[in-house]
Formats: structure tokens, sequence, C-alpha cells
């Protein structure tokens, strides 16, 4: 897949569900999709940027955490940049090696761990749109997820 695609998902009672995000490159209009359909467990967005990078963004009351696999990806692409402001991160420089920044473990209470989504993160054979796949199965909506990719 090398276009953006972006998906919501919310567990309501005892049932995941998931749509797709019409915005994956503005900030500000990704936490409004995310504060549109909270939850109580806190919607993930699984945001994947051409075959590049993942944002993963979840808002939690009036807590917005999100995450970036590669920081690096900010200086190339707008939306990576203002994510890496947003988080206040530093900005990358040229010679910098790749690596994630932001909230790292924002799914820990949903089941997945950092550790784990880092090793998913780092699976140089996995395309972004197969990563975030992998993160939706092991959340426990990957037949949600495939069928919002499949309508897309």
């Amino acid at each position: 897949m090398s276009v953006d695609f972006g998906c919501i998902a919310w567990h309501e009672d005892g049932i995941w569900d998931a749509t797709s995000l019409a915005s994956t490159r503005d900030i500000g209009l990704i936490i409004d999709a995310l504060k549109n359909q909270q939850t109580n467990g806190g919607a993930p967005a699984l945001i994947a940027i051409e075959d590049e990078f993942v944002i993963i963004a979840r808002a939690l009351g009036d807590q917005m955490q999100m995450m970036i696999s590669d920081v690096t990806y900010a200086l190339d692409y707008e939306v990576a940049a203002e994510l890496v402001e947003v988080l206040d991160l530093e900005f990358p420089q040229d010679e910098d090696e790749p690596q994630p920044g932001g909230d790292i473990d924002l799914l820990s209470d949903l089941g997945l761990g950092e550790m784990e989504l880092l090793s998913i993160l780092d699976d140089s054979e996995l395309y972004p749109d197969e990563q975030l796949e992998a993160i939706a199965n092991r959340l426990g909506f990957g037949e949600q997820f495939n069928q919002v990719i499949e309508s897309n």
C-alpha cells in the first residue's frame, strides 16, 4: 500500500468496531476525530503514511497520546514535523539514526506493551500497513481493521 491509510477503532459493550480516518496528514483533524470518538478505553488511531512510517494516536479524556515510528521522517514529511513539534521532541538532524518518538507505551493498558510495539515497528520486512495490521490483530480488532482497509 503506497497511499496513506488511517483507521480509528473503539471498544463498546465488549465489541470492537473500526472506521477509516478521513485525514491522515493533519494532526489537528486527527485529534478532533479522536475526541469525537471517545470511549471509556480511549479509541486508538492507526495511521500509515505511504510506505514509510506509522503514527499512532489515542485520546484518553483530556489527555492526548501520540507516537511516530521514526522521528527522522520529520525531515521529509510535514505531518511528521508537526507531530514532532506537538510532542515537543527534539527536531532530527540529517545524520540522526531512525528512532521512534512520543508516547511509545500508549497501548500498554490495551495489552500491547512498549517492547512488543517496538518489536512490530522494528520489523523491516513489514510495510507500515502490515505493521498496523499486526497491531490491530494483537489488540483484538484485526478483522475490523481489514474490513476498513478493504473498503478503501
